[in-house]
């Protein structure tokens, strides 16, 4: 589908990549990562012909079709959402108006037997054949599917875009993008705006598109998903390896020590050869072989390890001073923006040190408490915080408030105090920017750039409460892996509005799930929230089918059913013992795997398939665990 040959790009004479060279075809799903900077944006904007290259050349197949997810969008005021989403389809729409006028002639005239009349009749043939030929009795159903998919409710269809905002009008565009029949799709951070349900819509999608992806994301979990290719740029350069990304960092590091081992064994070799050169050298009768070793070693190609980008972020959160027992408490809470109810009669209650994960559609509430908490918009209710709590926050739109005219070095001495002024530099060069870059001004930085601006700045307040609103917008992987370190090594309260499933992990030990006006507690981590809310979305559509009718239920049946529920106990019952059996075997398995690599690393390492085989049965044990926690809850059910 497309040859990519020997490509680069420069700005002001500097190479931001050189020399890239990968095919693309029909079927791939191709992760593009990378640290913010490295070029991946700019190189999307390469393959959809947006900008031009330095250097190299591009071969697309004949008439391949590219859709592209830019991150800046431009909408035509005063069209509806419906309206927007229909410029997807742009000849469909023309065949519409053709036919509607065509219609209207047949309508009004008599002329039956008129060659004109038969021209209308032969167009109008045509045309229907055409627009069924393109899908056009179907595209508004079509349109409707996905819009829903993305978190759009079937009353917003009709409201203008001008009243959504960026987050929403991105995903109008990426509906349109996906109702479009591209060959190619190029996505920039996709997920970047959806909520979780909308991401793991967006993933099935994916996944059953026949046509070729490249997608730019940070989002570890989305990228393992939904690709079977990884292209990460780093220092200029590409790595091109047929695994999604985790498998990918395994397969990287594995060469790397392949590389590393192979680079030490030919230093050495090329180390003997250079003493037999000097030492043939100081005898005349051994100088010819002196010259055919030097000649030997100039033709050796010398090994290079592949260089990796190693700079990241330093992050530490500290806690101001201690709070008291509860942080935060709130009682018949409530908000609405005009006729729209948010919230409604929200009790919570917060104590310290928890670790607390805000999750739930766009639009559901979840910035919206966060502002209430921090004092930023009015509210009904009650809200009280706890003894000494001072609150940090970091608003989603944090690098908005960024002045635009200022640098990085002004930003951060205008928020800082008399006590940590000194330090400014220092935090500064800990967020990765040092040299020239504290002088760049707000408004030339980028979106990670910005964010790790705003991260430094927010560390200038004290706090013992940090919430967080989408935190890791516009953050590469490495800055996220430190920032979600530095985040369990707080020691405070945290609270966080996140839609990105692999930060969430571990961190949070309890989930608030935002719906309808109300929220609920689950006590346990996202996995969890989400395994419980993929049920309670099963149970909700079974009530939607099912009418219990319990009063028309019989002595005997209600005998068959105590029957057929023992029955099923004692098969829970089974299987629960199976698997533990399972268990047992693959941990004894796994515990020798461990003794032989205590006794001899090397040797036992180096054996074939070896770590594939010890990360396959830790897999299947954790999956195990899953099962077994799933069929005892359903053995408790019954029993």
């Amino acid at each position: 589908m497309l040859n990519v040959h020997n490509l680069s790009v420069s700005f002001a004479g500097s190479d931001l990549f050189s020399g890239i060279t990968f095919k693309l075809n029909k079927g791939d799903r191709i992760g593009l990562i990378g640290k913010n900077g490295a070029g991946k944006s700019t190189l999307l904007k390469v393959l959809s012909k947006d900008i031009e290259a330095t250097g190299g050349t591009m071969a697309f197949d004949k008439e391949v079709k590219i859709g592209f997810l830019r991150q800046d969008i431009d909408f035509v005021e005063g069209r509806t959402i419906l309206e927007e989403a229909y410029q997807a389809f742009e000849e469909i729409k023309q065949i519409e108006g053709k036919l509607e006028i065509i219609n209207q002639e047949l309508v009004e005239r008599t002329d039956y037997e008129s060659e004109y009349y038969h021209d209308l009749m032969v167009n109008l043939n045509e045309f229907s054949q055409r627009y069924e030929l393109l899908g056009g009795y179907n595209y508004q159903g079509n349109t409707e599917k996905i819009l829903q998919g993305l978190g759009f409710q079937r009353e917003d269809f009709d409201k203008l875009t001008d009243t959504f905002s960026g987050g929403w009008r991105m995903r109008i565009e990426l509906a349109k993008l996906l109702l479009q029949n591209n060959d190619i799709l190029l996505l920039d951070e996709p997920t970047n705006h959806l909520d979780i349900e909308s991401i793991i819509w967006l993933e099935n999608f994916l996944k059953a598109y026949s046509g070729a992806i490249v997608l730019v994301s940070h989002d570890k979990m989305f990228l393992d998903n939904v690709t079977n290719r990884t292209i990460e740029i780093s220092l200029g350069k590409i790595y091109d390896y047929k695994k999604p990304y985790s498998q990918f960092l395994l397969l990287r590091g594995e060469i790397k020590e392949k590389q590393l081992q192979a680079q030490k064994n030919q230093e050495k070799e090329i180390k003997a050869t250079q003493v037999l050169i000097d030492k043939f050298r100081a005898k005349a009768n051994k100088a010819t072989m002196a010259q055919s070793l030097i000649k030997k070693l100039d033709k050796v190609d010398r090994i290079e390890v592949d260089n990796d980008d190693n700079t990241v972020m330093n992050v530490k959160f500290q806690i101001s001073k201690e709070p008291g027992k509860i942080v935060i408490e709130a009682e018949n809470l409530s908000k609405s923006y005009g006729k729209k109810h948010v919230l409604e009669d929200v009790d919570l209650l917060i104590e310290k040190n928890s670790k607390i994960a805000f999750v739930g559609q766009n639009g559901q509430g979840k910035s919206t408490l966060a502002k209430i908490i921090v004092g930023e918009i009015p509210h009904g209710g009650h809200l009280k915080l706890g003894h000494n709590v001072e609150i940090g926050y970091f608003a989603q739109n944090q690098s908005e408030y960024l002045e635009a005219e200022k640098t990085v070095l002004e930003i951060m001495e205008d928020a800082a105090t008399d006590t940590n002024r000194s330090r400014v530099r220092d935090m500064l060069g800990s967020f990765l920017f040092s040299g020239d870059t504290v002088d760049k001004k707000a408004k030339m930085l980028s979106g990670g750039e910005r964010n790790r601006l705003a991260l430094c700045k927010l560390l200038l307040s004290p706090f013992n409460v940090l919430i967080m609103d989408e935190p890791t917008n516009h953050l590469d992987i490495a800055s996220k892996n430190v920032l979600k370190l530095a985040l369990k090594k707080f020691e405070g309260t945290l609270i966080l509005v996140s839609h990105d499933r692999d930060f969430l992990q571990g961190l949070a030990t309890t989930v608030y799930g935002f719906k309808d006006k109300v929220i609920k507690e689950y006590l346990g981590d996202i996995d969890f929230f989400l395994e419980q809310h993929q049920i309670e979305n099963l149970r909700e559509a079974e009530m939607k089918t099912v009418v219990a009718k319990k009063s028309d239920t019989s002595k005997k049946e209600i005998a068959q059913l105590s029957r057929e529920e023992d029955k099923e106990f004692k098969k829970l019952k089974n299987k629960l013992s199976k698997i533990e059996t399972q268990i047992d075997n693959l941990e004894k398995e796994i515990s020798e795997m461990d003794e032989d690599l205590a006794k001899d690393f090397e040797g036992t390492s180096g054996k074939p398939n070896f770590f594939d085989n010890y990360k396959a049965k830790k897999s299947k044990v954790e999956k195990l665990m899953d099962e077994w926690a799933e069929i005892e809850e359903k053995s408790e059910n019954c029993s």
